[in-house]
Protein backbone atom coordinates (compact mmCIF):
# COMPACT_ATOMS: atom_id res chain seq x y z
CA UNK A 1 0.00 0.00 0.00
CA UNK A 2 0.95 3.29 -0.61
CA UNK A 3 2.22 5.29 1.86
CA UNK A 4 1.59 9.50 2.95
CA UNK A 5 4.55 11.28 3.94
CA UNK A 6 5.09 14.40 5.46
CA UNK A 7 8.32 15.59 3.83
CA UNK A 8 8.79 18.98 4.87
CA UNK A 9 11.10 21.85 5.97
CA UNK A 10 11.54 22.97 9.87
CA UNK A 11 13.80 24.45 12.17
CA UNK A 12 15.18 23.63 15.09
CA UNK A 13 12.12 25.01 17.16
CA UNK A 14 9.16 23.33 15.33
CA UNK A 15 7.94 26.37 12.65
CA UNK A 16 7.12 25.37 8.75
CA UNK A 17 6.77 29.19 8.25
CA UNK A 18 7.23 32.12 9.52
CA UNK A 19 3.64 34.50 11.24
CA UNK A 20 2.51 35.85 7.51
CA UNK A 21 2.92 31.90 6.66
CA UNK A 22 4.34 33.62 3.61
CA UNK A 23 7.55 31.36 1.58
CA UNK A 24 10.29 30.81 4.08
CA UNK A 25 12.52 30.52 0.77
CA UNK A 26 10.84 33.04 -1.35
CA UNK A 27 13.07 36.18 -2.08
CA UNK A 28 12.24 37.90 1.41
CA UNK A 29 12.44 34.25 3.02
CA UNK A 30 14.75 33.57 6.12
CA UNK A 31 15.36 29.91 5.18
CA UNK A 32 19.10 29.60 3.85
CA UNK A 33 19.22 27.33 0.99
CA UNK A 34 23.27 26.27 0.55
CA UNK A 35 24.46 24.40 -2.09
CA UNK A 36 24.72 21.01 -0.40
CA UNK A 37 21.15 21.64 0.75
CA UNK A 38 20.33 21.84 -2.76
CA UNK A 39 22.50 19.23 -3.91
CA UNK A 40 20.91 16.59 -1.38
CA UNK A 41 17.12 17.45 -2.52
CA UNK A 42 18.36 17.11 -6.36
CA UNK A 43 19.70 13.74 -5.88
CA UNK A 44 17.46 12.07 -3.61
CA UNK A 45 13.99 13.93 -3.83
CA UNK A 46 14.35 15.64 -7.37
CA UNK A 47 10.21 15.02 -7.61
CA UNK A 48 9.90 17.12 -4.68
CA UNK A 49 11.36 20.37 -6.68
CA UNK A 50 9.49 22.81 -8.18
CA UNK A 51 8.96 22.82 -11.78
CA UNK A 52 10.97 26.25 -12.00
CA UNK A 53 13.78 25.01 -9.42
CA UNK A 54 14.12 21.85 -11.96
CA UNK A 55 14.46 23.80 -14.29
CA UNK A 56 16.80 26.33 -13.25
CA UNK A 57 19.08 23.51 -11.71
CA UNK A 58 18.18 21.20 -15.30
CA UNK A 59 16.54 18.41 -12.88
CA UNK A 60 14.67 15.91 -15.13
CA UNK A 61 15.13 13.17 -12.91
CA UNK A 62 11.24 11.76 -12.11
CA UNK A 63 11.81 10.60 -8.89
CA UNK A 64 11.66 7.46 -7.54
CA UNK A 65 9.62 8.39 -4.20
CA UNK A 66 6.25 10.59 -5.02
CA UNK A 67 4.17 10.29 -7.88
CA UNK A 68 1.71 12.76 -6.38
CA UNK A 69 1.28 15.51 -4.14
CA UNK A 70 -1.15 17.07 -1.40
CA UNK A 71 -1.59 20.45 -0.71
CA UNK A 72 -3.93 22.74 1.45
CA UNK A 73 -5.35 26.13 0.06
CA UNK A 74 -2.80 28.49 1.51
CA UNK A 75 0.09 26.70 0.76
CA UNK A 76 -0.93 26.55 -2.86
CA UNK A 77 -1.39 30.33 -2.74
CA UNK A 78 1.51 31.22 -1.95
CA UNK A 79 2.62 29.99 -5.59
CA UNK A 80 -0.19 31.18 -7.43
CA UNK A 81 1.27 34.78 -5.66
CA UNK A 82 4.33 34.34 -7.20
CA UNK A 83 2.51 33.45 -10.92
CA UNK A 84 2.65 29.75 -10.65
CA UNK A 85 -0.33 27.70 -11.65
CA UNK A 86 0.90 24.41 -10.96
CA UNK A 87 4.87 24.14 -8.89
CA UNK A 88 4.47 20.31 -9.58
CA UNK A 89 3.51 19.54 -13.68
CA UNK A 90 5.28 16.14 -13.45
CA UNK A 91 3.28 15.00 -9.84
CA UNK A 92 -0.63 14.60 -9.76
CA UNK A 93 -1.13 18.10 -7.97
CA UNK A 94 -4.38 17.49 -5.58
CA UNK A 95 -5.21 21.00 -3.46
CA UNK A 96 -7.75 21.00 -0.25
CA UNK A 97 -9.91 23.99 -0.77
CA UNK A 98 -13.90 24.32 0.24
CA UNK A 99 -13.54 27.77 -1.42
CA UNK A 100 -11.74 27.38 -4.14
CA UNK A 101 -14.71 27.54 -6.78
CA UNK A 102 -12.16 26.43 -10.17
CA UNK A 103 -8.69 25.29 -10.17
CA UNK A 104 -6.39 27.77 -11.61
CA UNK A 105 -5.01 25.30 -13.73
CA UNK A 106 -6.17 22.32 -15.30
CA UNK A 107 -3.48 19.27 -14.53
CA UNK A 108 -4.17 20.50 -10.68
CA UNK A 109 -7.26 18.72 -8.55
CA UNK A 110 -9.21 20.23 -6.48
CA UNK A 111 -10.64 18.71 -3.61
CA UNK A 112 -13.10 19.92 -1.28
CA UNK A 113 -13.72 16.36 0.17
CA UNK A 114 -13.08 14.92 3.66
CA UNK A 115 -9.16 14.71 3.29
CA UNK A 116 -8.75 11.65 5.42
CA UNK A 117 -11.31 9.43 2.95
CA UNK A 118 -9.45 11.06 -0.20
CA UNK A 119 -5.65 9.50 1.56
CA UNK A 120 -7.45 6.12 2.40
CA UNK A 121 -8.62 5.98 -1.38
CA UNK A 122 -5.46 7.36 -2.81
CA UNK A 123 -3.63 4.95 -0.29
CA UNK A 124 -5.53 1.66 -1.98
CA UNK A 125 -4.39 2.82 -5.64
CA UNK A 126 -1.51 1.57 -6.80
CA UNK A 127 1.47 3.83 -7.45
CA UNK A 128 4.55 5.58 -5.48
CA UNK A 129 4.16 7.29 -2.00
CA UNK A 130 1.52 10.44 -1.47
CA UNK A 131 3.70 13.22 -1.10
CA UNK A 132 2.29 15.87 1.94
CA UNK A 133 3.86 19.13 1.08
CA UNK A 134 1.74 21.25 3.90
CA UNK A 135 0.77 23.13 4.96
CA UNK A 136 0.44 22.83 8.88
CA UNK A 137 -3.90 22.71 8.81
CA UNK A 138 -4.02 20.08 6.31
CA UNK A 139 -1.28 17.76 8.17
CA UNK A 140 -3.22 18.34 11.32
CA UNK A 141 -6.10 17.26 9.36
CA UNK A 142 -4.09 14.08 8.44
CA UNK A 143 -2.20 13.43 11.11
CA UNK A 144 -3.57 9.86 11.87
CA UNK A 145 -2.71 9.09 8.18
CA UNK A 146 0.78 10.11 8.13
CA UNK A 147 3.28 6.65 7.64
CA UNK A 148 6.57 8.63 7.29
CA UNK A 149 8.00 11.98 8.07
CA UNK A 150 10.92 13.66 6.61
CA UNK A 151 12.08 16.24 7.65
CA UNK A 152 14.48 18.79 6.30
CA UNK A 153 15.77 20.22 10.18
CA UNK A 154 17.20 23.56 8.76
CA UNK A 155 19.94 25.28 11.65
CA UNK A 156 18.32 28.26 12.77
CA UNK A 157 15.15 29.32 15.15
CA UNK A 158 12.78 31.61 14.44
CA UNK A 159 10.82 32.00 17.72
CA UNK A 160 7.34 32.31 16.29
CA UNK A 161 5.55 31.52 13.31
CA UNK A 162 3.05 28.37 11.66
CA UNK A 163 4.25 24.80 13.25
CA UNK A 164 4.82 21.38 11.85
CA UNK A 165 0.77 20.51 12.88
CA UNK A 166 -1.13 23.82 13.50
CA UNK A 167 -3.47 23.68 16.93
CA UNK A 168 -6.37 22.18 15.09
CA UNK A 169 -4.77 18.80 15.70
CA UNK A 170 -6.28 16.60 18.29
CA UNK A 171 -3.24 15.24 21.21
CA UNK A 172 -3.01 12.19 20.50
CA UNK A 173 0.94 11.08 21.12
CA UNK A 174 2.41 8.65 18.39
CA UNK A 175 5.64 7.27 18.71
CA UNK A 176 8.46 7.02 15.34
CA UNK A 177 11.09 5.13 14.87
CA UNK A 178 14.22 7.00 13.21
CA UNK A 179 15.02 4.77 10.10
CA UNK A 180 17.72 7.12 7.85
CA UNK A 181 19.58 10.54 8.70
CA UNK A 182 21.79 12.71 6.61
CA UNK A 183 24.10 15.50 7.97
CA UNK A 184 25.36 17.61 5.53
CA UNK A 185 28.29 20.20 6.17
CA UNK A 186 26.18 23.44 5.90
CA UNK A 187 24.20 22.29 9.53
CA UNK A 188 21.08 20.80 7.66
CA UNK A 189 19.97 17.49 8.62
CA UNK A 190 17.45 15.00 6.70
CA UNK A 191 15.33 12.87 9.30
CA UNK A 192 13.28 10.05 8.30
CA UNK A 193 10.88 8.59 10.62
CA UNK A 194 8.83 5.28 10.45
CA UNK A 195 5.53 5.27 12.30
CA UNK A 196 5.73 2.86 14.90
CA UNK A 197 2.45 1.05 14.89
CA UNK A 198 0.82 -1.71 17.87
Amino acid sequence: MRRLVYYIATTLDGFIAGPDGADPTGPNGFWPIPEDYLRHIAAEYPETLPAPARAALSVTAEGTRFDTVLEGRRSYEIGLEAGITDAYPHLRHLVFSRTLAESPDPAVELVADDPVATVRRLKQEVGKDIWLIGGAELASALYSEIDQLILKVGPLTIGAGIPLFSHTAAFDPRSWELTDHTLLKSGAVFLTYARVTH
